[in-house]
């Protein structure tokens, strides 16, 4: 039997964008079903994830040299010039002449040479317009360069965004390629200043992360299990977490099928520890899936508090107990969300709750990819009735002095200290007890790793906040 021989990158993630649309679909799941065509699997998902987090910016500079909006280009040639301009723009260290002629193979094989001239000639425009690919902002004009991290950008030979001075919204949604009312609502809420660097970390490649299992070992004794095994890495000394050098496929790393670790964001191992559970504690987590949280909660009390965990979605209740199963936690109980009521009056009242609700994503943007798309200020305003009823769902059912976390991934204020105060101001009988803002971050590029600059970690957004019912 002929070997089959893999696909480029490229051609991997040209089908996946000419097969998907992030307004009605998930990029991820169709990936993840061609990702095995390619022996190249980081940079087919480096290519896809990054043409679609800066596909705005790279149409208005598709446009610049089409004469018209990209849109009117044929959609299969249209995604292998978007691939091939992220790569000019977004990827300095790949050479352009073999992006260039891939693209125009690839061109020639799907739409014939009239087309493929038509892709080599555009793609040689952009490239001409291109001052240098790499290039600190202290360097240059910054209406000249599209943002590559928070350092450095690619640098075009005139100036094409908006003056941040005078047009600040125009300014960052055209170089972010998010939407204009969220960066207007973060310019609002922030300043220029933060709201840039939402911006930077809502388009970076987001880190992966490690949360060690301290029922089964040590982050000292997985790191170990690591550098034998000649995994790079980073020790993030705070969080007690691991941060790795690449995105390899985490199931194929040591200690997995073991149980050792789970992945987890910075900014999502936060709700769990200020819930601060306890053994013995009689512990709900109503939106539980896919159960990273929930095991957390399991981790920190020694696998020794009663802890129920549910989800409105039954599908998503298989992945709490796969990742129950995997890690051998033993006191976590999975109810189906529709039973919930009987068991909570066998169960309540609880000691503390998790209340991680649904919400907009704005502080997980880098990987949900999505939801710049998809998200509008009506779609806020229907988030915030769903959270303001599961919160008041769950008050009812808390002990005397016992607390709630309630967590987002969102940083928009309407979701999470608006609720907040709105549901104290309702409810007297509870109080503050402490709440947490994180705004997303994007590493430098020109750090170092050494004692005297110790390294930055990127983190995702998201708020948390511990009520006590007095």
């Amino acid at each position: 039997m002929a070997r089959r021989i893999p696909k480029s990158a490229r051609l991997v993630a040209i089908e996946v964008l000419n097969r998907t649309d992030p307004k009605r679909n998930y990029v991820a799941r169709l990936l993840n079903s061609l990702i095995d065509q390619t022996d190249q699997r980081q940079r087919a998902t480096d290519l896809v994830f990054g043409t679609i987090r800066n596909r705005s910016a790279i149409d208005r500079v598709i446009a610049d040299f089409a004469s018209g909006p990209a849109t009117r280009i044929p959609p299969r040639l249209l995604n292998i010039i978007r691939i091939a301009a992220y790569e000019l723009i977004y990827r300095p260290d790949t050479p352009d002449y073999s992006i260039l002629n891939e693209a125009v193979e690839n061109a020639k094989s799907t739409s014939g040479k009239k087309q493929a001239g038509f892709v080599n000639a555009l793609l040689r425009n952009i490239t001409r317009r291109i001052a240098n690919r790499r290039t600190p902002f202290a360097d240059a004009d910054i209406r000249t360069l599209l943002p590559q991290d928070p350092d450095q950008g690619c640098r075009f030979s005139a100036a094409f965004l908006p003056d941040p001075e005078s047009k600040p919204a125009d300014y960052l949604s055209d170089a972010f390629s998010l939407p204009m009312w969220l960066i207007e609502d973060w310019l609002a809420e922030f300043g220029f200043e933060t709201a840039r660097k939402i911006c930077f970390a809502s388009n970076r490649r987001p880190g992966l992360y490690i949360r060690t299992n301290p029922l089964k070992t040590t982050t000292p004794k997985l790191a170990e299990k690591f550098r034998k095994a000649d995994i790079d890495f980073d020790l993030v000394p705070d969080a007690d977490m691991i941060r790795l050098a690449s995105t390899s496929a985490v199931t194929m790393l040591p200690g997995f099928a073991e149980g050792l670790f789970t992945i987890q964001d910075l900014t999502a191992s936060q709700p769990a520890r200020m819930l601060n559970p306890k053994p013995g504690d009689r512990i709900l987590d109503l939106c539980a899936a896919p159960g990273v949280k929930t095991t957390q909660i399991a981790e920190i009390a020694g696998d020794s508090a009663k802890i129920t965990a549910t989800d409105s979605n039954p599908e998503r209740l298989d992945k709490i107990r796969e990742n129950t199963e995997r890690l051998e936690i033993n006191s976590i109980e999975i109810a189906p969300y529709e039973s919930l009521e009987r068991r909570a009056a066998q169960l309540a009242p609880f000691d503390a709750i998790l209340l991680d609700v649904p919400c907009s994503n704005t502080g997980v943007l880098a990987k949900r990819l999505e939801a710049r798309y998809r998200l509008n200020p009506n779609a806020i305003k229907k988030m915030t009735e769903t959270q303001n009823r599961l919160l008041e769902k769950t008050a009812g059912m808390l002990s005397p002095n016992g607390r709630i976390c309630y967590s987002t991934c969102s940083i928009q204020k309407a979701e999470n200290s608006g609720i907040i105060r709105n549901f104290i101001q309702h409810n007297p009988s509870f109080s503050i007890e402490s709440e947490r803002l994180t705004i997303p971050s994007a590493a430098s590029s020109q750090q170092t790793k050494c004692a005297k600059h110790p390294r930055q970690f990127d983190c995702d957004g998201g708020y948390a906040a511990i009520i006590r019912r007095k």
